[in-house]
């Protein structure tokens, strides 16, 4: 009876499936670091570098918006405003609820995802800004006064990222024009808060942008690793589109029909 030649035996499936979850974790953490990386590193040699256009850019907004502002008290008292709803501490009062409710639903992962995502953005703004030690625009008569280094925008920075996990989380229940009004007053909102800033004469145009950047790249970061947590967990991964944990919509409206699990059981 002739032998018929040792051929290798095929991995049992759960070690097949394990190795399919750590490529595909590995493969979204290299594009969270890349996120997060690239922009960042291409904003940052821009402005160490001191280009050209780009001062150009800088000081004739600063110097024209100034030049409004000196003359219109109306004007400062509006941008204050809106610059302090971007503050950290206006978001630490808008995103605390947002987790306690988060976690009265049973749904610790969406909870997390707030706090990390909010926490390390601070953290990351901060380093950076100890790095770069950019110092704020110097004017004659200045209308406001802020401490600390100008890049990137810690405001502009947080409201990007502030109302994209605001997003991220609730957009399983925006549905319609409902979503698209959101949507709509979240780019608004970032971006007034972003101007704000430069019309009070206490960052840069460059300093804006750069916040963006590096809040937007962060955003994208995590939520690049809450897919690949997911993946990890055997659930499939989600288009961002629909929100980070499109099922859970009924649960986070507090209508979810008694038996079903929360979500770290899923």
């Amino acid at each position: 009876m002739t032998e018929l030649p040792n051929t290798p035996e095929a991995p049992p499936p759960s070690s097949a499936m394990s190795t399919t979850r750590f490529g595909a974790r590995a493969v979204l953490a290299a594009v969270a670091l890349a996120l997060v990386a690239v922009p960042g590193a291409l904003t940052l040699l821009l402005v160490e570098d001191r280009w050209a256009p780009l001062l150009r850019v800088d000081n004739g907004a600063r110097d024209r918006l100034h030049n409004f502002a000196v003359t219109h008290t109306g004007f400062v008292g509006a941008m204050q405003l809106i610059s302090n709803s971007g503050s950290a501490l206006a978001w630490q009062i808008v995103l605390a609820p947002v987790v306690v409710w988060l976690l009265w639903r049973r749904l610790p992962r969406l909870a997390l995802f707030v706090v990390i995502t909010a926490a390390g953005s601070s953290l990351l703004n901060t380093g950076v800004k100890t790095a770069v030690h950019r110092l704020r625009p110097v004017l004659t008569n200045p209308v406001a006064h802020e401490p600390g280094s100008s890049f990137p925008s810690g405001h502009a920075q947080a409201a990007i990222v502030g109302y994209a996990v605001l997003l991220l989380v609730f957009m399983p229940i925006l549905h319609g024009v409902w979503r698209r009004l959101a949507v709509t007053l979240a780019v608004l909102m970032v971006l007034a808060i972003g101007f704000s800033r430069i019309a009070l004469g206490v960052h840069y145009l460059s300093d804006v942008v750069g916040g963006y950047v590096l809040g937007a790249a962060w955003v994208a970061a995590m939520a690049a690793l809450f897919n690949a947590l997911r993946i990890e967990r055997g659930r499939r991964p989600v288009d961002m589109r629909e929100g980070l944990e499109p099922e859970q919509g009924p649960r986070l409206l507090g209508t979810t029909p008694g038996d079903e699990k929360p979500d770290h059981a899923q």
